[in-house]
């Protein structure tokens, strides 16, 4: 299995605005501005056309699924919550916590993978019934898979609960590495992939998040024991969105680490120099959309690792 996805999709949004529904779990949205609606829509279009143009002029491969009007989803330009691709042919599908994400779900994206990409895929696990049952798991929001070793990672909240993780875990064949992450203020962080982000050879992480226990000392040993190198981030710069990065590949089999502008501004000298190593960085200005929508470049970003 490789940690690299070399193709990616992507929502590109109709109606993207602050989502009063996620708020409450989402310390990292905010609502304040002076920009009416249709501004802050046309803006993070920019953001969004620019990101995967950028994408495409370094070769990477990128399917770019269109928004609808409705039903209003205004943070349908994150899709990596609702699905995950596998390198076994298999699709998940996620339960979500607000009754609006629940309607970004579309499964023709899987046919459109298929008939237009060449990909293969050998079963649909869709375990988004456990949504009646308040049970959450927000795709590679809540789970960060490290491929090679199959194993996943996940920090609990409101959107990502121990019991289900396991099991998926269990289904996909993946070992469950789980622990506690809070921010500055003691709250629960909302998704994995705020706190940490794991390349094919290097983790970026907020280890000061991590709750002081036993679970971290397990936590970090894992990552460790599995040959990556820890770049770790601070708060400050966790709250720039420097742990909400992913790493592709090109059709050359270039890395890239994705990240938004935001993050990368936020790195050291030495943090960037550590991650350089191994890939070559990819900075993308999503401003808007981190400001509204309390998401960053990860968030946008559903890793295809299907097999053709």
């Amino acid at each position: 299995m490789k940690q690299t996805a070399h193709t990616v999709m992507m929502v590109r949004p109709v109606r993207f605005g602050f989502n009063v529904e996620t708020a409450e779990s989402n310390a990292f949205q905010h609502s304040e501005t002076q920009l009416t609606p249709a501004e802050i829509q046309q803006k993070a279009l920019a953001e969004f056309d620019e990101f995967v143009e950028k994408l495409q002029a370094n070769g990477i491969e990128v399917m770019v699924v269109e928004d609808t009007e409705q039903p209003h989803t205004p943070d349908s330009i994150f899709p990596n919550n609702w699905i995950s691709f596998h390198e076994d042919g298999k699709v998940v599908l996620y339960p979500m916590l607000a009754n609006n994400r629940r309607q970004e779900r579309r499964t023709d994206v899987i046919g459109r993978l298929q008939s237009e990409f060449g990909f293969k895929v050998r079963e649909v696990l869709d375990i988004t019934n456990y949504e009646n049952q308040d049970i959450i798991l927000e795709g590679t929001g809540s789970i960060i898979f490290d491929y090679p070793h199959q194993l996943a990672y996940a920090t609990r909240s409101s959107r990502t609960e121990e019991k289900l993780f396991r099991q998926l875990c269990d289904r996909l064949g993946f070992k469950p590495v789980l622990c506690d992450a809070v921010d500055k203020d003691g709250m629960d962080i909302y998704h994995t992939n705020v706190v940490m982000a794991i390349g094919d050879q290097f983790a970026v992480i907020c280890t000061d998040a991590l709750k002081p226990d036993e679970e971290k000392k397990a936590f970090i040993a894992s990552l460790e024991n599995t040959g990556h190198e820890i770049v770790d981030i601070s708060f400050d710069q966790l709250y720039a969105f420097a742990g909400n990065m992913i790493q592709v590949e090109n059709k050359e089999g270039k890395t890239f680490l994705l990240m938004s502008q935001t993050s990368f501004d936020s790195l050291t000298d030495v943090q960037k120099n550590q991650l350089k190593q191994y890939t070559s960085l990819l900075p993308m200005n999503v401003h808007t959309i981190e400001q509204f929508g309390g998401g960053s470049v990860r968030c946008m970003v559903a890793g295809v690792h299907l097999p053709k």
